[in-house]
């Protein structure tokens, strides 16, 4: 297949029959300043589209092996923002005008002049222009939101699924993988998505983290097609293997600390240089939005250890309370799980039940000296349920948990404190805690009174379900602490009497 004209020129693939006809188009629209190649029929014309990329293809309607329609067809499929234009015969202006109902820019009746295909050919390519620049818009456009998102969001779970959601649907892609440095001295694959049409019919490529890091210590785009890719992932003999990839680093203050790649096991689907710089400007977002979500979850790490030791210090007041939050939690942790709470919601009960006393802080007396507390020590206890309000309103990522703390000495018939609100008023946190809390204020010893057995503490929350508890929550409770039981007995594990 000959060639005529340089890369910078517009591409231009000539298919035609007729090797007299080939010879004049390439010869006259390489004058023209085209870079042009030329094919004998469809199937030819479609090896060469696998290979090179082309700007617009001008075909002929009729040819042996592989007539313009079915190439046509094979380009809108695979190739689509390849403009087409379909040379024809006076007899089949019909077909012709098919062919442009099929995506065919236009169509050239033969004898033609040489002027008036290159004309067409120019507006093609102008028409090519400006759908690739509305297109580099509405990407842009896409970008913004994108940004805008990533950086909104303090979740490092958000954060990767935006991302790898972006990268999929902006720069259709068949797979996206994001590896993040383990804190080890390795790398982990942190995120990985396919994409919705994309069917894997055996195992995926990884990205080879080690291949990449060596890439990057100079600062250089990867965006390699066929047998280059297989420098930078990893694939098994039995996988499917990408033809195509495009990697950008994740970098934190001038440090590598992870890599971001889209993956194309589609033939003849390569990513541009378009694509890699839009790809590279979501990997600059990202980086930030995950540095940002890794200290944030440090930061609630370290809040919620601290407030962890504050509640367990409470416990330590003295000897009869050691532990009470711990087993609260537990206890919270059992009944929400068989209420049916989504998982997330059952983790914010285990943590508002550890900390539903933290208020005690504000407390300075001996909650638990022998004897009744005097009406003005029961007062002070009183106010630990807003003393604990006010000591996590100021920590934002607390603010689920709070309904819980603040709320736990209410009661279903409506006479408890500090609000006095009464059956669904009462957030089912709560409720939840309130009868963990007390369930195990029985069970346990006291400097007033020995620990109740278990079945009278048990029975004692039965006795009072719709009048201190939400009898759904106590009824629910008697069922999962007793289940709860038997499988600890089942593994010989210890049980209160």
């Amino acid at each position: 297949m000959e060639y005529h004209g340089h890369d910078e020129a517009p591409r231009i693939l000539v298919v035609d029959d007729e090797k007299v006809i080939r010879e004049i188009l390439a010869d006259f629209l390489s004058m023209e300043g085209f870079w042009v190649r030329t094919a004998e029929d469809g199937s030819a014309a479609l090896v060469e589209l696998s290979r090179h990329h082309y700007d617009l293809v001008l075909s002929d309607l009729k040819m042996p092996n592989m007539g313009g329609l079915e190439l046509l067809q094979a380009i809108s499929k695979h190739t689509p923002n390849v403009v087409t234009v379909i040379m024809t015969g006076f007899g089949t202006v019909e077909t012709a005008i098919d062919a442009m109902k099929r995506g065919a820019y236009d169509y050239i009746l033969k004898p033609f002049k040489v002027e008036e295909v290159v004309h067409t050919i120019r507006r093609g390519l102008e028409k090519q222009k400006l759908t690739a620049e509305n297109l580099r818009l509405k990407e842009s456009l896409s970008l913004y939101k994108v940004s805008e998102a990533i950086a909104a969001s303090l979740s490092l779970e958000e954060v990767m699924h935006t991302v790898t959601d972006a990268a999929i649907h902006e720069l259709d892609a068949d797979q996206v993988s994001i590896v993040l440095k383990d804190g080890m001295g390795g790398f982990f694959e942190r995120g990985r998505e396919l994409h919705p049409d994309f069917r894997p019919v055996s195992e995926l490529a990884s990205l080879d983290a080690s291949a990449l890091s060596r890439f990057f210590q100079e600062d250089q785009p990867l965006r390699v097609h066929g047998s280059q890719v297989f420098d930078y992932v990893k694939a098994s003999e039995t996988g499917m293997k990408p033809h195509s990839l495009v990697v950008c680093p994740l970098r934190m203050r001038k440090e590598n600390v992870g890599f971001l790649g889209v993956f194309s096991y589609t033939r003849g689907k390569k990513f541009d240089e378009g694509q890699r710089k839009l790809l590279l400007m979501v990997a600059h977002r990202a980086a930030a939005a995950i540095e940002n979500a890794k200290l944030y979850e440090d930061l609630k790490a370290t809040f919620q250890q601290t407030i962890k030791g504050l509640a367990s210090a409470i416990d330590k007041m003295d000897r009869y309370t050691s532990g009470h939050s711990e087993r609260v939690a537990a206890y919270a942790q059992i009944l929400a799980i068989k209420l049916g709470l989504p998982e997330e919601q059952v983790e914010i009960a285990r943590q508002a039940a550890l900390m539903h006393d933290i208020g005690k802080i504000g407390c300075v007396m001996n909650l638990n000296k022998p004897g009744k507390l005097s009406q003005e020590d029961y007062e002070v206890f009183k106010r630990h349920p807003d003393f604990g309000r006010d000591i996590l309103e100021p920590i934002t990522f607390l603010h689920p948990l709070i309904p819980g703390v603040h709320l736990h000495h209410e009661r279903w018939d409506g006479r408890g404190y500090p609000l006095g609100l009464k059956a669904q008023e009462i957030p089912l946190l709560a409720r939840i805690i309130s009868v963990a809390d007390t369930y195990d204020a029985m069970t346990s010893d006291r400097a007033y009174r020995k620990a109740l057995p278990h079945d009278v503490a048990v029975n004692e929350i039965l006795r009072c379900a719709a009048s201190q508890f939400d009898p759904d929550c106590a009824h629910e409770f008697h069922e999962a602490i007793e289940a709860d039981r038997e499988e600890k007995q089942a593994n010989g594990e210890p049980v209160p009497e």
